[in-house]
């Protein structure tokens, strides 16, 4: 068995396994900025199957995402009371709200996906791996040179990461051969009543 099925194995249940380094390492990471550009990937396993290499061109970003109910501000004046709710829910994961502001940060980068790596009380932190489209390494790489093509910009912000998919009801959270619902999921719904 190679190292990453072991370090698989290890995050299936990470507050258990991990012990004390996963204490450590979230008070560590609450007092880093929300944003921070990492060396190393913490889940080497997860980041390399969703597309990391370890080359020049691709790094990856941690993000920290305030969990909760997202409460709208409360706004003055005549609107129907049906209108004022207080609490937000939203169409959107919080590991699309990741990605995007990353994507803010590294507006010369595109992202290729990311991955969950910790969470507290109060906050998600995920893990984005980033690509900078026009470096010559990942414009010589065949595999990856796709992303730097005009039809894949602003990919993060059309819905099209894996995490984007999934709160488009495009994929279902069972990974690769999750049944697709096209052309959206109220057509789906409608067709299969």
């Amino acid at each position: 068995m190679g190292y990453l099925k072991y370090v698989r194995k290890l995050w299936e249940q990470p507050k258990e396994n991990l012990g004390d380094i996963w204490k450590e390492r979230l008070i560590q990471w609450r007092t880093e900025p929300v944003t921070v550009r990492i060396d190393h990937p913490t889940r080497p396993d997860r980041a390399r199957s969703l597309g990391f290499r370890a080359k020049p061109g691709i790094f990856v970003v941690r993000q920290r995402v305030d969990r909760g109910g997202h409460v709208r501000p409360h706004e003055q004046g005549g609107r129907r009371p049906k209108h004022s709710s207080r609490r937000l829910d939203l169409s959107i994961s919080y590991q699309v709200i990741a990605e995007k502001r990353v994507a803010q940060h590294y507006p010369n980068c595109e992202v290729l996906n990311s991955y969950w790596v910790g969470k507290d009380g109060i906050h998600y932190w995920y893990e984005v791996i980033m690509v900078d489209k026009s470096h010559p390494v990942i414009l010589a790489d065949p595999q990856l040179r796709w992303i730097a093509q005009s039809q894949h910009r602003g990919r993060v912000y059309r819905g099209l990461t894996t995490a984007g998919k999934r709160s488009r009801g495009l994929l279902t959270s069972h990974g690769k051969g999750a049944e697709k619902h096209r052309p959206s999921l109220r057509a789906h719904n409608r067709l299969h009543k």
